[in-house]
């Protein structure tokens, strides 16, 4: 009889895991900047440690790739090199039995193909292409270019006011971006090496919570100089903040009733309440900012046009955002009862909130426009909340969190079912939405693509359905004026300044297409900037505090402390704020957590602490 044995690894294997899992949190932890020649390298060699050598291809190909990639690196490399490199790398994928072995060359291919650069300039001139002087991750990940570990280091010692100050030297939404920002920063935090990143978000939170009012910087003497900005959402108010700091006048012109852009219109009030919106706009207005609500530019009677803006003005900043109905493209979409995200969320952000009480309501769509939709409709008094997203939950754009909180509150996802077509009763009123059951696809672009799995559609009875796929610009009129677009998005060199028409900017959701908060405060930034200097100005904003010295204790692994929220059955019932603040106590550890790599490290601030616009 034989004898049965349970496998169990040796003292050397658990070590070994426990490396993997070590190599596996500094990959997290990579930040951008790094020579992408050298981490080619880096992960060729680890495949090749992974072949079992029984092909060819794999035992001695991946040896000879990571030699050429060597000689490269050391300053031996020559054209030839990348030929060699390019050919070898196509036969070890057409060749190699396992998938360490193709998907080594692939690498490598992929490499050559997107940064072909730098191969050249190692092999031209010996140095690498990569910046040298890049911030730390947090830093390098936020598009505003915030002083993270500043503001985490005063936070800690209780300095919540000039923590406040110091976030505005680059975002003057401080308190917005402690409710609703999608906290980039996060994903390459070096603490990962150790645990888990730090929670950056609740931290601002607690400053900007316990700072209270903290005043906007005294502007200089005024230059002369005036702009008119188009658009008052979070990029031309931060355009326009900054552009008074420089002592520059600035009028910004509002379509809609109130200023906030999205951030009003776009975002249900139990994510950020317009109180809390409000302090930070009233800062901003502290500045001296001119405001004209209600005004439109445009051709129609009682509009001003562009022509008189250039007239009178120095330069011009449009930020009109995306604020246009996106259409879903299926049949019956014009049945009564469908109604677009932007039309329903603005509605909600001018105080108009529809009674839904005993409705069915389906979302079609994936992202936090979409789970902010479901979330306003179940506080709506909405009998049945579903949401309809042909790809699978794990590919939805929206935040994690925000799917959970939507989830909790009572909303079901209806993953991989691609909406078909809407069916009105004979009234004309939407009856139900008619879905077909999908399967992931090949992956294109990140995620795998939907595809139908060839089962008969579905009805999903329905009182209302609400599109939540996407949103359009209204950029018809600045086209005829003359200015390039494409697909609707405003094209704008170096993030703002439009070509061939000087004096005129453009920024935010209008140049880039629909994206987060952060990134649209970020181009009003850059716009200020290079206004400035086509006015004939550098201005530089600064911040006198002092930021304290870093802690030299030991950095022991220790849990990361997440948000919390009220309890589902209670927050769905209201749009109160849902999300809870951090405790003095859970701050001051998490802040305790941030390795400072603004003093130790590889792209420390030991040479100053300036901002690159």
């Amino acid at each position: 009889m034989s004898r049965l044995v349970i496998p169990t690894n040796s003292e050397a294997q658990n070590v070994v895991e426990g490396l993997y899992k070590d190599l596996e949190r500094r990959i997290i932890a990579s930040p951008p900047g790094l020579c992408p020649v050298d981490l080619t390298a880096a992960f060729l060699k680890m495949c090749h440690a992974q072949t079992c050598g029984k092909c060819v291809p794999c035992r001695i190909g991946l040896a000879q790739l990571s030699n050429l990639l060597e000689d490269i690196l050391n300053g031996k490399g020559t054209m030839k090199h990348l030929t060699m490199l390019e050919e070898t790398a196509r036969v070890i994928e057409s060749t190699a039995d396992c998938a360490i072995g193709y998907t080594a060359a692939q690498m490598v291919l992929k490499g050559l193909d997107g940064f072909k650069e730098d191969f050249m300039e190692h092999i031209l001139h010996n140095r690498c292409r990569s910046n040298l002087d890049q911030p730390v991750p947090c830093v390098a990940l936020c598009p505003a270019g915030v002083d993270i570990p500043g503001y985490i280091a005063l936070t800690g010692e209780g300095r919540y006011a000039d923590a406040v100050r110091l976030i505005r030297k680059d975002n003057p939404f401080p308190t917005a971006c402690a409710l609703v920002c999608e906290h980039p920063c996060e994903s390459r935090c070096r603490r990962n090496m150790l645990d888990n990143s730090i929670n950056i978000r609740g931290i601002k939170r607690v400053a900007v919570d316990m700072a209270g009012y903290v005043p906007a910087p005294v502007c200089p003497t005024s230059t002369g100089k005036r702009i008119a900005i188009i658009g008052g959402g979070p990029s031309g108010l931060s355009a326009a903040y900054y552009l008074q700091l420089m002592g520059h006048q600035t009028t910004v012109f509002e379509k809609r009733k109130k200023l906030g852009g999205m951030l009003l219109y776009g975002i249900p009030s139990y994510r950020l309440p317009r109180e809390r919106l409000q302090d930070d706009i009233n800062v901003i207005l502290e500045t001296g900012v001119e405001v004209r609500l209600e005004t439109s530019v445009g051709n129609d009677p009682g509009q001003l046009s562009l022509d008189e803006l250039r007239k009178e003005y120095d330069a011009i900043y449009i930020a009109i955002g995306a604020h246009s109905d996106k259409k879903i493209g299926i049949e019956g979409e014009d049945a009564g009862g469908v109604i677009s995200a932007v039309e329903f969320l603005r509605a909600i952000g001018d105080g108009k909130y529809p009674d839904l009480t005993g409705k069915k309501v389906c979302v079609i769509g994936g992202g936090n426009v979409a789970m902010d939709v479901a979330r306003s409709s179940v506080r709506l008094g909405a009998d049945k909340v579903a949401v309809a997203y042909r790809r699978r939950k794990a590919d939805m754009t929206a935040l994690p969190e925000e799917v959970e909180s939507a989830m909790a509150e009572g909303v079901e996802i209806m993953e991989l079912y691609a909406p078909e077509r809407i069916e009105a009763d004979e009234d004309g009123q939407v009856k139900a939405l008619w879905v077909s059951q999908q399967m992931p696809g090949e992956i294109r672009g990140g995620r795998p693509s939907p595809k139908a799995i060839g089962t008969d559609s579905i009805p999903v009875e329905c009182d209302i359905v609400i599109a939540a796929v996407g949103q359009g610009i209204e950029s018809r009129y600045f086209v005829e004026q003359g200015i390039d677009a494409k697909w609707g998005i405003i094209q704008a060199t170096g993030w703002t300044s439009i070509q061939n028409m000087p004096g005129i900017f453009a920024g935010g959701d209008c140049a880039t297409g629909p994206a987060t908060v952060i990134r649209a405060i970020a181009a009003g930034k850059v716009a200020a900037a290079n206004i400035d200097q086509y006015l004939g100005y550098n201005h530089e904003i600064t911040c006198d505090v002092k930021i304290p010295e870093p802690d030299l204790s030991d950095r022991t692994p220790c849990g990361r402390v997440n948000l919390t929220e009220r309890p589902a059955g209670e927050r769905k019932c209201d749009f109160t704020l849902t999300e809870c603040g951090m405790s003095l106590k859970e701050a001051g550890q998490e802040a305790r957590r941030c390795l400072r790599c603004d003093h130790f490290g590889y792209g420390n601030f030991k040479g100053g602490r300036t901002t690159s616009w």
